[in-house]
């Protein structure tokens, strides 16, 4: 509860800079992508053979559960970056994630458009969602994901000097798989795009018919054959 508590208290401190107007992030631009941000999770170019799986808005009923198995059929970990409202509606299966042994991420309450809610809502999202994941894991998460992937700058800054982490993805990695693409184009985004110490974006919540399972499978069979290793997002920052 202390860890909770000081984490509510980062992330408040994080935003009091922008506390008497919108957050009005804008998206990192392909530039800082290019040039590097230090402050700015991306990738880690120094992970020989390692990449990080990530999966966001989850958890859902049908699709997380099936990407559970197959992670598991690869000896692979991956980072759920985990959408409050549904982690409520399906703890149990937020509760399999950390028990086995994946990363557990702060992707807000309701999946909010960052350009239009207050400063003082962004942080009840994030206090929210840490609460609900706190409850279910006893884990406080540390790496948040916005949705869209909007910040900017100042607020990215802001985050890292209070302890914080904020993620992205890998320049050319975002899958879309959202959108419903083929399981062949999200295959081909994957390891036409790859790099070592990449991070993917996928997403394990999806209203329609989500062609991520079948994706995965294929993407992390051929990529054990040449040999990597899939890891959490705080592994692969570490290495």
């Amino acid at each position: 509860m202390i860890k909770q508590k000081r984490f509510a208290m980062l992330m408040l401190s994080a935003f009091l800079v922008i506390s008497s107007s919108n957050v009005n992030g804008e998206r990192i631009s392909d530039y800082e992508y290019e040039k590097g941000n230090s402050n700015l999770v991306v990738n880690n170019r120094s992970a020989k053979k390692c990449v990080a799986l990530t999966f966001d808005d989850g958890p859902h009923p049908k699709y997380t559960p099936e990407i559970l198995d197959i992670l598991e059929k690869y000896g692979a970990k991956a980072t759920f970056f985990v959408v409050g409202s549904n982690a409520l509606l399906y703890p149990d299966i937020v509760k399999s994630e950390a028990e086995r042994g994946h990363e557990i991420g702060n992707h807000t309450f309701s999946h909010p458009d960052l350009k239009k809610i207050s400063a003082a809502g962004f942080l009840e999202e994030i206090r929210k969602t840490s609460d609900v994941i706190y409850k279910i894991t006893g884990l406080t998460p540390k790496l948040f994901r916005p949705p869209g992937g909007y910040l900017n700058n100042d607020i990215v800054n802001e985050i890292i000097a209070c302890d914080g982490k904020p993620v992205l993805w890998s320049w050319r990695q975002d899958t879309r798989d959202w959108a419903c693409p083929s399981a062949d184009c999200i295959v081909e985004t994957v390891i036409g795009n790859l790099n070592d110490g990449d991070i993917i974006l996928f997403h394990d919540y999806n209203a329609g018919s989500s062609p991520t399972p079948v994706a995965l499978d294929r993407i992390l069979k051929e990529l054990s054959e040449e040999g990597y290793r899939f890891v959490t997002v705080s592994e692969l920052m570490s290495m």
